[in-house]
């Protein structure tokens, strides 16, 4: 299994980007696919996550302004960042997992993207 997360960059306060995960190897329409961010000197948190029925968690400082989507055909997730903030600047790494209900505890991570966001 591999995910290749795409779309990370430098960008002012107030601005948008989109990442984008690619997973292969497998199928994942099942999985619960996310969005984990880590920052310097920082553990790694949530930012949101997405069922593969479409329903969507999200960390509070990311509501309203983050939003996650997925595309099973393509076994991508996307994640639309607006309203960047400087402390939005991290390593964001992608995961899916597999759901509660699996038989198998399955989850992997991306080699994340980092973020940039000047004041």
């Amino acid at each position: 299994v591999q995910l290749q997360a795409s779309g990370g960059g430098l960008v002012q306060a107030g601005g948008s980007l989109r990442l984008s995960c690619a997973a292969s190897g497998s199928t994942f329409s099942s999985y619960v696919m996310g969005w984990y961010r880590q920052a310097p000197g920082k553990q790694r948190e949530l930012v949101a996550t997405i069922t593969s029925g479409g329903t969507t968690d999200y960390a509070d400082s990311m509501k309203g302004r983050f939003t996650i989507s997925r595309d099973n055909a393509k076994n991508t997730v996307y994640l639309q960042m607006d309203s960047l903030k400087p402390e939005d600047t991290a390593v964001y790494y992608c995961n899916i997992k597999t759901p509660r209900w699996h038989p198998q505890r399955l989850n992997y991570w991306g080699k994340g993207t980092q973020v940039t966001v000047s004041s």
